[in-house]
Protein backbone atom coordinates (compact mmCIF):
# COMPACT_ATOMS: atom_id res chain seq x y z
CA UNK A 1 0.00 0.00 0.00
CA UNK A 2 1.61 3.23 -0.85
CA UNK A 3 1.67 6.33 0.55
CA UNK A 4 -1.16 8.00 -1.16
CA UNK A 5 -3.18 4.77 -0.02
CA UNK A 6 -2.57 4.78 3.15
CA UNK A 7 -3.39 8.63 3.57
CA UNK A 8 -6.77 7.93 2.34
CA UNK A 9 -7.22 5.00 4.43
CA UNK A 10 -6.74 6.89 7.76
CA UNK A 11 -8.90 9.85 6.35
CA UNK A 12 -11.61 7.06 5.42
CA UNK A 13 -11.24 5.83 9.07
CA UNK A 14 -11.79 9.20 10.58
CA UNK A 15 -14.63 10.55 8.54
CA UNK A 16 -16.65 7.30 8.95
CA UNK A 17 -15.65 7.46 13.15
CA UNK A 18 -17.07 11.50 12.66
CA UNK A 19 -19.97 10.09 10.84
CA UNK A 20 -21.22 7.49 13.37
CA UNK A 21 -20.43 10.07 15.92
CA UNK A 22 -22.94 12.64 14.62
CA UNK A 23 -25.51 9.53 14.64
CA UNK A 24 -24.68 8.01 17.91
CA UNK A 25 -24.54 11.07 20.41
CA UNK A 26 -27.32 12.77 19.55
CA UNK A 27 -29.45 9.74 19.38
CA UNK A 28 -27.54 8.75 22.94
CA UNK A 29 -28.62 12.56 23.70
CA UNK A 30 -32.33 11.97 22.98
CA UNK A 31 -32.72 8.65 24.88
CA UNK A 32 -31.40 10.26 28.04
CA UNK A 33 -33.58 13.31 27.49
CA UNK A 34 -35.93 11.28 27.82
CA UNK A 35 -34.50 8.91 30.91
CA UNK A 36 -34.03 12.09 32.71
CA UNK A 37 -37.54 14.09 32.01
CA UNK A 38 -39.06 10.77 33.53
CA UNK A 39 -38.13 12.36 36.65
CA UNK A 40 -39.66 15.99 36.14
CA UNK A 41 -42.72 14.49 34.35
CA UNK A 42 -43.68 13.07 37.84
CA UNK A 43 -43.13 16.03 39.68
CA UNK A 44 -46.41 17.71 37.85
CA UNK A 45 -48.54 14.99 37.94
CA UNK A 46 -48.07 13.63 41.47
CA UNK A 47 -50.90 15.92 43.29
CA UNK A 48 -53.38 13.60 40.97
CA UNK A 49 -51.38 9.76 41.38
CA UNK A 50 -51.74 10.64 44.98
CA UNK A 51 -55.94 11.30 44.57
CA UNK A 52 -56.60 8.71 41.85
CA UNK A 53 -54.69 6.38 43.76
CA UNK A 54 -55.84 7.26 47.37
CA UNK A 55 -52.67 7.19 49.24
CA UNK A 56 -50.64 9.94 51.19
CA UNK A 57 -48.30 11.85 50.49
CA UNK A 58 -45.49 10.14 51.99
CA UNK A 59 -46.03 7.33 50.04
CA UNK A 60 -47.00 9.33 46.89
CA UNK A 61 -43.23 10.74 47.67
CA UNK A 62 -41.55 7.48 46.74
CA UNK A 63 -42.83 7.46 43.03
CA UNK A 64 -40.46 10.31 42.51
CA UNK A 65 -37.47 9.29 45.17
CA UNK A 66 -37.71 5.50 44.26
CA UNK A 67 -36.66 6.31 40.38
CA UNK A 68 -34.12 8.61 41.07
CA UNK A 69 -32.37 6.23 43.98
CA UNK A 70 -32.30 3.44 41.81
CA UNK A 71 -31.54 5.44 38.73
CA UNK A 72 -28.81 7.07 40.23
CA UNK A 73 -27.55 3.44 41.44
CA UNK A 74 -28.17 1.54 38.24
CA UNK A 75 -25.58 4.33 36.37
CA UNK A 76 -22.45 3.67 38.40
CA UNK A 77 -23.25 -0.67 38.18
CA UNK A 78 -23.72 -0.08 34.43
CA UNK A 79 -20.42 1.91 33.84
CA UNK A 80 -18.73 -0.39 36.81
CA UNK A 81 -19.75 -3.66 34.21
CA UNK A 82 -18.83 -1.81 31.35
CA UNK A 83 -15.05 -2.58 32.64
CA UNK A 84 -16.29 -6.43 31.95
CA UNK A 85 -19.15 -6.82 29.42
CA UNK A 86 -19.66 -5.28 25.98
CA UNK A 87 -21.26 -2.12 25.90
CA UNK A 88 -23.64 -3.21 23.42
CA UNK A 89 -25.31 -6.32 25.74
CA UNK A 90 -25.12 -3.75 28.55
CA UNK A 91 -27.09 -1.05 26.67
CA UNK A 92 -29.48 -4.04 25.26
CA UNK A 93 -30.40 -5.47 28.76
CA UNK A 94 -30.58 -1.58 30.02
CA UNK A 95 -33.02 -0.60 27.28
CA UNK A 96 -35.26 -3.09 27.17
CA UNK A 97 -36.21 -3.36 31.16
CA UNK A 98 -36.72 0.70 31.08
CA UNK A 99 -39.01 -0.02 27.61
CA UNK A 100 -41.25 -3.29 28.69
CA UNK A 101 -41.37 -1.64 32.56
CA UNK A 102 -42.55 0.91 30.85
CA UNK A 103 -45.46 -1.00 28.54
CA UNK A 104 -46.24 -2.36 32.17
CA UNK A 105 -46.95 1.35 33.48
CA UNK A 106 -49.36 2.19 30.86
CA UNK A 107 -51.41 -0.49 32.82
CA UNK A 108 -50.43 0.52 36.44
CA UNK A 109 -53.76 1.27 38.55
CA UNK A 110 -52.75 0.68 42.01
CA UNK A 111 -50.02 1.82 44.16
CA UNK A 112 -47.88 -1.57 44.43
CA UNK A 113 -47.94 -2.23 40.60
CA UNK A 114 -47.00 1.30 40.08
CA UNK A 115 -43.63 1.43 42.65
CA UNK A 116 -42.89 -1.42 41.02
CA UNK A 117 -42.83 0.22 37.68
CA UNK A 118 -40.83 2.93 38.76
CA UNK A 119 -38.07 0.81 40.28
CA UNK A 120 -38.09 -1.09 37.11
CA UNK A 121 -37.76 2.12 34.94
CA UNK A 122 -34.66 3.03 37.20
CA UNK A 123 -33.11 -0.33 36.76
CA UNK A 124 -32.97 0.37 33.10
CA UNK A 125 -33.04 3.93 33.26
CA UNK A 126 -29.24 3.83 34.68
CA UNK A 127 -27.97 2.28 31.49
CA UNK A 128 -28.05 5.66 29.31
CA UNK A 129 -26.02 7.71 32.03
CA UNK A 130 -23.94 5.38 33.17
CA UNK A 131 -22.76 4.16 29.43
CA UNK A 132 -22.68 7.65 27.71
CA UNK A 133 -19.54 9.35 29.30
CA UNK A 134 -17.70 5.80 28.53
CA UNK A 135 -18.13 5.87 25.08
CA UNK A 136 -17.63 9.25 24.72
CA UNK A 137 -14.50 8.61 26.97
CA UNK A 138 -13.41 5.43 25.09
CA UNK A 139 -14.60 5.50 21.44
CA UNK A 140 -14.19 9.63 20.40
CA UNK A 141 -11.02 11.19 20.21
CA UNK A 142 -9.80 14.14 22.81
CA UNK A 143 -10.31 16.85 19.81
CA UNK A 144 -13.66 16.04 19.83
CA UNK A 145 -14.61 14.82 23.24
CA UNK A 146 -15.61 18.09 24.75
CA UNK A 147 -18.37 18.77 22.30
CA UNK A 148 -19.54 15.20 22.63
CA UNK A 149 -20.39 15.22 26.44
CA UNK A 150 -21.25 18.76 25.98
CA UNK A 151 -24.38 17.14 23.72
CA UNK A 152 -24.96 14.56 26.40
CA UNK A 153 -25.11 17.17 29.26
CA UNK A 154 -27.63 19.88 27.18
CA UNK A 155 -30.03 17.15 26.49
CA UNK A 156 -29.92 16.34 30.88
CA UNK A 157 -30.25 20.11 31.09
CA UNK A 158 -33.11 20.53 28.54
CA UNK A 159 -34.88 17.39 30.32
CA UNK A 160 -35.21 19.15 33.56
CA UNK A 161 -37.01 21.76 31.91
CA UNK A 162 -39.06 20.72 29.56
CA UNK A 163 -40.19 17.49 31.68
CA UNK A 164 -43.55 19.64 33.74
CA UNK A 165 -44.78 20.73 30.24
CA UNK A 166 -44.86 17.37 28.64
CA UNK A 167 -45.85 16.07 32.38
CA UNK A 168 -48.83 18.62 32.59
CA UNK A 169 -49.90 18.62 28.94
CA UNK A 170 -50.01 14.38 29.00
CA UNK A 171 -51.28 14.30 32.40
CA UNK A 172 -54.05 16.77 31.60
CA UNK A 173 -54.93 15.38 28.23
CA UNK A 174 -54.77 11.45 28.77
CA UNK A 175 -53.89 11.12 32.07
CA UNK A 176 -50.80 10.14 34.11
CA UNK A 177 -50.51 6.46 33.23
CA UNK A 178 -49.62 8.21 29.36
CA UNK A 179 -46.56 9.24 31.02
CA UNK A 180 -45.19 5.97 30.41
CA UNK A 181 -45.62 6.23 26.56
CA UNK A 182 -42.65 8.79 26.61
CA UNK A 183 -40.20 6.08 27.63
CA UNK A 184 -41.80 3.10 25.75
CA UNK A 185 -39.97 5.55 22.84
CA UNK A 186 -36.23 4.15 23.78
CA UNK A 187 -36.97 1.14 22.47
CA UNK A 188 -37.16 2.11 19.11
CA UNK A 189 -33.67 3.79 19.31
CA UNK A 190 -32.21 0.32 20.25
CA UNK A 191 -31.73 -1.01 16.82
CA UNK A 192 -29.99 2.21 15.59
CA UNK A 193 -27.55 2.54 18.73
CA UNK A 194 -26.83 -1.57 18.12
CA UNK A 195 -25.92 -0.86 14.35
CA UNK A 196 -23.43 1.37 15.03
CA UNK A 197 -21.96 1.62 18.50
CA UNK A 198 -18.56 -0.83 18.57
CA UNK A 199 -18.26 -4.21 18.61
CA UNK A 200 -16.50 -5.25 22.01
CA UNK A 201 -15.26 -8.91 23.36
CA UNK A 202 -16.35 -10.07 27.13
CA UNK A 203 -12.81 -9.08 29.59
CA UNK A 204 -14.20 -11.93 32.23
CA UNK A 205 -10.43 -11.44 34.05
CA UNK A 206 -11.88 -8.38 34.97
CA UNK A 207 -14.37 -9.49 37.89
CA UNK A 208 -17.17 -7.42 38.93
CA UNK A 209 -17.53 -6.93 42.85
CA UNK A 210 -21.09 -8.24 43.76
CA UNK A 211 -20.63 -7.68 47.29
CA UNK A 212 -19.33 -4.26 46.84
CA UNK A 213 -22.13 -3.14 44.52
CA UNK A 214 -24.15 -4.75 47.26
CA UNK A 215 -22.92 -2.43 50.19
CA UNK A 216 -23.13 0.52 47.36
CA UNK A 217 -26.87 0.12 47.02
CA UNK A 218 -27.26 0.03 50.70
CA UNK A 219 -25.01 3.04 51.85
CA UNK A 220 -27.05 5.40 49.20
CA UNK A 221 -30.37 3.85 49.57
CA UNK A 222 -30.34 3.91 53.71
CA UNK A 223 -28.25 7.59 53.88
CA UNK A 224 -30.75 9.06 51.64
CA UNK A 225 -33.99 7.39 53.68
CA UNK A 226 -32.48 8.67 56.36
CA UNK A 227 -32.53 12.46 55.43
CA UNK A 228 -36.11 11.90 53.61
CA UNK A 229 -37.18 10.19 56.61
CA UNK A 230 -35.36 12.56 59.30
CA UNK A 231 -34.90 8.80 60.92
CA UNK A 232 -31.82 8.68 63.58
CA UNK A 233 -32.48 4.92 62.77
CA UNK A 234 -31.79 4.82 59.39
CA UNK A 235 -28.77 7.61 59.75
CA UNK A 236 -26.91 5.16 62.07
CA UNK A 237 -27.71 2.09 59.59
CA UNK A 238 -26.29 4.18 56.72
CA UNK A 239 -23.26 5.16 58.89
CA UNK A 240 -22.69 1.47 59.59
CA UNK A 241 -23.01 -0.08 56.61
CA UNK A 242 -20.57 2.84 54.99
CA UNK A 243 -17.91 1.97 57.90
CA UNK A 244 -18.29 -1.84 56.91
CA UNK A 245 -18.11 -0.90 53.23
CA UNK A 246 -14.61 1.21 53.54
CA UNK A 247 -13.00 -2.00 55.54
CA UNK A 248 -14.69 -4.25 53.06
CA UNK A 249 -12.51 -2.07 50.19
CA UNK A 250 -9.13 -1.75 52.09
CA UNK A 251 -9.60 -5.88 52.19
CA UNK A 252 -10.94 -6.49 48.54
CA UNK A 253 -8.73 -7.01 45.77
CA UNK A 254 -10.63 -5.82 42.92
CA UNK A 255 -13.88 -3.57 44.71
CA UNK A 256 -16.72 -1.84 43.24
CA UNK A 257 -15.73 0.86 44.31
CA UNK A 258 -12.09 0.98 42.66
CA UNK A 259 -9.83 2.84 45.14
CA UNK A 260 -6.82 3.41 42.72
CA UNK A 261 -9.34 6.15 41.45
CA UNK A 262 -8.70 8.35 43.96
CA UNK A 263 -4.92 7.96 43.61
CA UNK A 264 -5.35 10.15 40.20
CA UNK A 265 -4.12 13.73 41.56
CA UNK A 266 -7.44 16.02 41.76
CA UNK A 267 -9.62 13.59 41.02
CA UNK A 268 -11.31 13.78 45.03
CA UNK A 269 -11.28 17.47 44.25
CA UNK A 270 -13.59 17.04 41.30
CA UNK A 271 -15.89 14.51 42.85
CA UNK A 272 -16.39 17.49 45.47
CA UNK A 273 -16.87 19.40 42.38
CA UNK A 274 -19.92 17.24 41.08
CA UNK A 275 -21.64 16.62 43.93
CA UNK A 276 -22.08 20.57 44.66
CA UNK A 277 -23.06 21.38 41.55
CA UNK A 278 -25.96 19.03 41.15
CA UNK A 279 -26.80 20.28 44.68
CA UNK A 280 -27.34 23.41 43.15
CA UNK A 281 -28.83 21.89 39.82
CA UNK A 282 -31.86 20.05 41.17
CA UNK A 283 -32.34 22.25 44.47
CA UNK A 284 -32.69 25.05 42.09
CA UNK A 285 -35.34 22.64 40.05
CA UNK A 286 -37.29 21.93 43.07
CA UNK A 287 -37.73 25.51 44.12
CA UNK A 288 -38.50 27.44 40.84
CA UNK A 289 -41.78 25.34 40.81
CA UNK A 290 -42.76 25.70 43.91
CA UNK A 291 -41.43 29.38 43.76
CA UNK A 292 -44.14 30.51 40.62
CA UNK A 293 -46.55 28.35 42.08
CA UNK A 294 -46.59 29.48 45.91
CA UNK A 295 -45.75 33.59 45.22
CA UNK A 296 -47.05 33.96 41.71
CA UNK A 297 -49.81 31.54 41.46
CA UNK A 298 -49.11 29.71 38.07
CA UNK A 299 -50.50 26.67 36.74
CA UNK A 300 -48.07 23.50 36.25
CA UNK A 301 -48.40 24.41 32.50
CA UNK A 302 -47.18 27.88 32.61
CA UNK A 303 -44.53 26.79 35.57
CA UNK A 304 -43.35 24.85 32.52
CA UNK A 305 -43.45 27.14 29.94
CA UNK A 306 -41.58 30.17 32.73
CA UNK A 307 -38.93 27.49 32.62
CA UNK A 308 -38.53 26.13 29.20
CA UNK A 309 -36.65 29.07 27.65
CA UNK A 310 -33.77 28.41 29.76
CA UNK A 311 -33.41 24.96 28.68
CA UNK A 312 -34.39 25.45 24.92
CA UNK A 313 -31.16 27.86 25.33
CA UNK A 314 -29.06 25.87 26.76
CA UNK A 315 -29.67 23.38 24.02
CA UNK A 316 -28.45 25.90 21.49
CA UNK A 317 -25.47 26.98 23.07
CA UNK A 318 -24.74 23.22 22.98
CA UNK A 319 -22.71 23.03 19.79
CA UNK A 320 -20.77 26.00 20.78
CA UNK A 321 -20.05 25.35 24.15
CA UNK A 322 -18.26 21.84 23.97
CA UNK A 323 -16.66 23.25 21.09
CA UNK A 324 -15.32 25.72 23.26
CA UNK A 325 -14.03 23.57 25.15
CA UNK A 326 -11.98 21.40 23.07
CA UNK A 327 -10.44 24.56 21.96
CA UNK A 328 -9.62 26.52 25.14
CA UNK A 329 -10.12 23.67 27.65
CA UNK A 330 -11.99 22.53 30.64
CA UNK A 331 -11.51 24.71 33.59
CA UNK A 332 -12.07 27.89 32.16
CA UNK A 333 -15.24 27.24 31.32
CA UNK A 334 -15.65 25.64 34.72
CA UNK A 335 -14.79 28.77 36.13
CA UNK A 336 -17.18 30.94 33.96
CA UNK A 337 -20.38 28.43 34.40
CA UNK A 338 -20.02 28.86 38.27
CA UNK A 339 -19.29 32.42 38.56
CA UNK A 340 -22.74 32.71 36.59
CA UNK A 341 -24.58 30.28 38.66
CA UNK A 342 -23.48 32.14 41.60
CA UNK A 343 -24.83 35.25 40.06
CA UNK A 344 -28.28 33.99 39.28
CA UNK A 345 -28.29 31.97 42.50
CA UNK A 346 -27.53 35.99 44.29
CA UNK A 347 -30.36 37.33 42.12
CA UNK A 348 -32.98 34.80 43.16
CA UNK A 349 -32.31 35.37 46.64
CA UNK A 350 -32.75 39.10 46.35
CA UNK A 351 -35.16 39.77 44.05
CA UNK A 352 -37.00 36.50 43.98
CA UNK A 353 -40.84 38.25 44.93
CA UNK A 354 -40.06 41.20 42.65
CA UNK A 355 -41.61 39.18 39.33
CA UNK A 356 -42.09 35.66 38.10
CA UNK A 357 -39.76 37.00 34.88
CA UNK A 358 -36.94 36.90 37.45
CA UNK A 359 -37.28 33.00 37.35
CA UNK A 360 -37.22 33.08 33.39
CA UNK A 361 -34.80 35.53 32.74
CA UNK A 362 -32.07 34.30 35.66
CA UNK A 363 -32.98 30.48 34.30
CA UNK A 364 -31.97 31.89 31.03
CA UNK A 365 -28.41 31.99 32.18
CA UNK A 366 -28.58 29.40 34.85
CA UNK A 367 -29.41 26.63 32.32
CA UNK A 368 -26.71 26.85 29.75
CA UNK A 369 -23.98 27.58 32.75
CA UNK A 370 -25.07 24.38 34.39
CA UNK A 371 -24.54 22.36 30.96
CA UNK A 372 -21.08 24.28 30.03
CA UNK A 373 -20.11 23.19 33.90
CA UNK A 374 -20.69 19.98 33.83
CA UNK A 375 -19.39 19.42 30.28
CA UNK A 376 -16.44 20.33 31.58
CA UNK A 377 -16.00 18.65 35.02
CA UNK A 378 -16.82 15.28 33.37
CA UNK A 379 -14.61 16.23 29.73
CA UNK A 380 -11.31 17.12 32.69
CA UNK A 381 -12.09 13.82 34.65
CA UNK A 382 -12.27 11.83 31.64
CA UNK A 383 -8.61 13.25 30.75
CA UNK A 384 -7.88 12.78 33.76
CA UNK A 385 -8.60 9.24 34.72
CA UNK A 386 -6.22 5.98 32.97
CA UNK A 387 -8.35 4.30 30.64
CA UNK A 388 -8.45 1.39 32.42
CA UNK A 389 -10.31 3.27 35.31
CA UNK A 390 -12.40 5.38 32.91
CA UNK A 391 -15.51 2.99 33.47
CA UNK A 392 -15.59 3.36 37.46
CA UNK A 393 -14.13 6.53 37.75
CA UNK A 394 -17.13 8.01 35.80
CA UNK A 395 -19.22 5.88 37.40
CA UNK A 396 -18.58 7.16 41.01
CA UNK A 397 -18.76 10.43 39.67
CA UNK A 398 -22.09 10.11 38.50
CA UNK A 399 -23.48 8.61 41.44
CA UNK A 400 -21.82 11.23 43.43
CA UNK A 401 -23.58 13.85 41.51
CA UNK A 402 -26.88 12.19 41.71
CA UNK A 403 -26.64 11.79 45.19
CA UNK A 404 -26.05 14.92 45.73
CA UNK A 405 -28.76 16.36 43.70
CA UNK A 406 -31.30 13.42 45.86
CA UNK A 407 -29.90 15.27 49.04
CA UNK A 408 -30.42 18.89 47.93
CA UNK A 409 -34.14 18.12 47.18
CA UNK A 410 -34.48 16.52 50.38
CA UNK A 411 -32.96 18.99 52.60
CA UNK A 412 -33.87 22.27 50.20
CA UNK A 413 -38.09 20.69 51.23
CA UNK A 414 -36.44 20.43 55.23
CA UNK A 415 -35.41 24.02 55.15
CA UNK A 416 -38.29 25.41 53.86
CA UNK A 417 -40.53 24.29 56.38
CA UNK A 418 -37.92 23.60 59.35
CA UNK A 419 -36.70 27.53 59.63
CA UNK A 420 -38.49 28.36 62.98
CA UNK A 421 -40.25 31.75 62.57
CA UNK A 422 -40.02 32.59 59.40
CA UNK A 423 -43.06 32.03 56.64
CA UNK A 424 -42.34 29.75 53.47
CA UNK A 425 -42.34 33.30 51.24
CA UNK A 426 -39.15 33.99 53.47
CA UNK A 427 -37.90 31.03 53.42
CA UNK A 428 -37.24 30.97 49.98
CA UNK A 429 -34.27 33.45 50.31
CA UNK A 430 -32.55 32.02 52.72
CA UNK A 431 -33.03 28.53 51.23
CA UNK A 432 -31.33 29.73 48.02
CA UNK A 433 -28.79 31.74 50.16
CA UNK A 434 -28.05 28.00 51.11
CA UNK A 435 -27.76 26.85 47.36
CA UNK A 436 -25.11 30.41 46.54
CA UNK A 437 -23.09 29.36 49.40
CA UNK A 438 -22.49 25.25 48.34
CA UNK A 439 -21.43 26.90 44.32
CA UNK A 440 -18.95 29.70 45.89
CA UNK A 441 -17.62 26.75 47.57
CA UNK A 442 -17.62 24.50 44.96
CA UNK A 443 -15.90 27.69 43.12
CA UNK A 444 -13.71 27.54 45.50
CA UNK A 445 -12.35 24.06 44.55
CA UNK A 446 -12.21 24.61 41.33
CA UNK A 447 -9.61 27.54 41.60
CA UNK A 448 -7.91 25.28 43.56
CA UNK A 449 -7.77 22.80 41.04
CA UNK A 450 -6.97 24.89 38.43
CA UNK A 451 -3.73 26.25 40.46
CA UNK A 452 -3.16 22.80 41.12
CA UNK A 453 -3.07 21.17 37.62
CA UNK A 454 -1.13 23.78 36.68
CA UNK A 455 1.58 23.47 38.83
CA UNK A 456 1.71 19.94 38.07
CA UNK A 457 1.83 20.80 34.26
CA UNK A 458 4.84 23.01 35.13
CA UNK A 459 6.74 20.59 36.94
CA UNK A 460 6.17 17.90 34.21
CA UNK A 461 7.90 19.62 32.13
CA UNK A 462 10.15 20.99 33.89
CA UNK A 463 11.50 16.92 34.75
CA UNK A 464 10.67 16.65 30.73
CA UNK A 465 13.42 19.44 30.04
Amino acid sequence: MNRLSVKWFIEFIDRNGYVKDKIVMPLWTCCLFIVVMNTTMFNVSLPVIIHDLQITSDLGSWVISSYSIGYALSTVIYSRLSDRIPVRKLLTVGLLILGLSSLLGLFAHSFAILLLTRILQSAGAGVMAGLGLVIASRYIPVERRGAAIALISSGSAMAFGLGPIVGGVISEYWGWNGLFAITVLVLLALPVLLYFLPRETAKPENPFDMIGAVLTVINATTLLVAITQQSWLWLAVGVISLVVHIVYIRRASLPFVNPHVFQTPGFTRLLIIGFCVLVVNLGNLFLMPLVLADLFGRSSLAIGLLIAPGAIVSAFCTRFVGRWIDRYGNMRFLMIGHILLAAVLALFMLGLNKSALIITGGYLFFSPALSASIASLNNEASRMLPKAQIGSGMGLLQLIQFFGGSVSVAVCGLLLHGIPGVPVEEAYHYVYGCLLLVCLISLVIVVWHNKAARSNSTATMTETG
